[in-house]
């Protein structure tokens, strides 16, 4: 099965453009549609009998009467289809099941451990599809398809993830995800970066507000940008999968830990990997902190741990996420002066450790940032927070129905 069974699902390109604006609506009544189609009246008429005959919108009761008969109003039948949408990063893997209106049925979180190769998660991925079809009573001819929002860099025209770094697994590379998936379970499947994913959901669930550029940034093992605008995402000539993160802040700065980094690169200072680095050395130089307490080996110190400590308000804790806060603050600040977005949605491990990191950061980048405070951007954690990239690989799958 390929994508053009889910975009051929509404053949014609009139009945996709009343479809999409439907969907960007709660309710929506006919009268409105051809003010902002220009359509006939006769047109729209026989494309909603289409729409509705399909099942893929419903009849929603009627709207305020201006004077005459009451509008029908028209809305999404979320319950048309569903979709499944697959995270995979580098600390875990998560699946969801949703219907049409991103409303979510069931959910799955793997940690990707040593053992995690592809071989591995595939298989579990495939057994959990087949468990939740079977828990909501669902065919597979229900399922519109399968989005994965993976760690790139990836293929996103041929659904493969190239050589991605940091995995603690082996295998990760130039894994034909798609393909695999798809043989395996029948469902078309298709593949994006994971920051791309996360950016479209949130876009979806504010697809009735006025914003037309937002960036996204993930903030975890490594930083992951993305960028919508009028609506589309923006590609680069390549994947940009942590090109964001070798942003130069000091260029006679720390060594990358990856030879083919660049020195001085922003996620050498604001990381899991560098807060973690600047824990365990704080704690052989034999810092007071609570720290201590939590393991015997500075080596085994982990994020959990340094957010367990953050939670307790230690002290040398505070200053280090306050730190790597500053330098992600003057990284944001760098691409606000030169992107200029409307809204900036926060994500990742480091923003959903509280609001101590989120603060420092956004309060940062706007003393730093050119034009402020004639260029007023909104920040903010996003609606789906830790959901993001699950839900927008499944809002991936359900953009085909109106792709041309």
């Amino acid at each position: 099965m390929d994508l053009a069974a889910i975009t051929e699902r509404i053949p014609n390109r009139k009945a996709k453009e009343i479809y999409e604006r439907i969907c960007r609506q709660t309710t929506i009544s006919k009268t409105e549609l051809l003010d902002q189609s220009g359509m006939t009246v006769s047109t729209m008429t026989r494309l909603l009998d289409e729409l509705t005959s399909q099942g893929l919108i419903l009849e929603s009761g009627f709207g305020a009467s201006t004077g005459g008969r009451r509008p029908i109003l028209y809305e999404k039948n979320p319950r048309y289809a569903y979709v499944f949408g697959l995270e995979i990063s580098r600390t875990l893997s998560k699946l969801v099941l949703v219907d049409l209106g991103m409303n979510k049925l069931d959910s799955t979180i793997w940690n990707m451990t040593a053992e995690m190769t592809p071989d591995v998660l595939i298989r579990l991925i495939a057994d959990e599809v087949e468990r939740m079809l079977k828990a909501h009573k669902l065919e597979k001819n229900q399922i519109l398809g399968l989005g994965i929002g993976a760690v790139g860099p990836v293929d996103r025209l041929s659904g493969t993830i190239l050589e991605p770094s940091y995995f603690l697994a082996s295998g990760w590379q130039n894994v034909e995800i798609c393909r695999f998936l798809t043989e395996r379970l029948g469902i078309p499947a298709m593949l994006d970066n994971g920051a791309n994913t996360a950016i479209l959901a949130e876009s979806w669930v504010q697809r009735a507000q006025s914003f037309k550029h937002l960036l996204y940034i993930h903030a975890g093992v490594g930083l992951r940008s993305s960028m919508v605008s009028e609506g589309k995402l923006l590609y680069g000539a390549v994947d940009m999968e942590g090109s964001v993160g070798q942003m130069i802040i000091q260029t006679d700065g720390v060594v990358h830990r990856d030879p083919s980094g660049n020195y001085g690169a922003l996620e050498s200072y604001a990381s899991l990997y560098a807060i973690e680095k600047a824990a365990r050395s704080a704690l052989k130089k034999g810092r007071a902190t609570n720290l201590a307490h939590f393991v015997e080996d500075p080596e085994q110190l982990t994020y959990a741990h340094v957010l367990e400590a953050l939670n307790r308000n230690d002290p040398l804790v505070v200053e280090i996420m306050t730190e790597a806060a500053t330098y992600f603050g003057i990284g944001l600040a760098n691409l606000l002066n030169i992107l200029h977005p409307e809204k900036v949605i926060l994500g990742g491990p480091l923003i959903a450790g509280g609001d101590l990191f989120f603060q420092t950061a956004t309060q940062v980048a706007i003393r730093k940032t050119y034009y402020y405070p004639a260029y007023q951007v909104v920040f903010s954690k996003g609606q789906l927070g830790e959901e993001a990239l699950a839900i927008g690989a499944a809002v991936m799958v359900m953009d085909q129905l109106v792709r041309l």
